[in-house]
């Protein structure tokens, strides 16, 4: 399940995962991020994927995959917060391709991403 989270203001967009995510998920929330990137140009997102994340379909990686290099000059901040080992090894390897700043915070530093998102 893929929702965004309630502080998601402005061009700073929070985002919550658990469990396995499939295409439906990001059926719904692409164009909710499309509409934001019209909207705002640039975002900062935070990516809090919880103790329940277990990851993504073949679909739904697709789609994940296809957002992130689709706009990778479009992320200002991107803040992943309590993602698994192998999450963030995939980040860290793929994080020069993007222009704007990177970082990786564990699940016990929700708020301490937040506020680095918005600063």
């Amino acid at each position: 399940m893929i929702e965004m989270m309630d502080r998601s203001e402005g061009n700073r967009v929070a985002i919550h995962v658990t469990g396995r995510l499939h295409q439906a998920d990001y059926d719904a929330l692409l164009p909710k991020l499309e509409e934001l990137f019209r909207r705002h140009g640039k975002l900062r997102v935070l990516f809090y994927a919880d103790a329940g994340f277990e990851g993504w379909d073949l679909q739904a990686a697709w789609a994940d995959a296809s957002l992130g290099f689709g706009h990778m000059a479009d992320f200002d901040r991107l803040a992943l917060v309590g993602a698994p080992d192998w999450v963030v090894w995939c980040v860290r390897l793929s994080a020069f391709l993007f222009k704007g700043e990177v970082r990786i915070f564990t699940g016990a530093e929700l708020e301490t991403a937040w506020d680095w998102l918005c600063a």
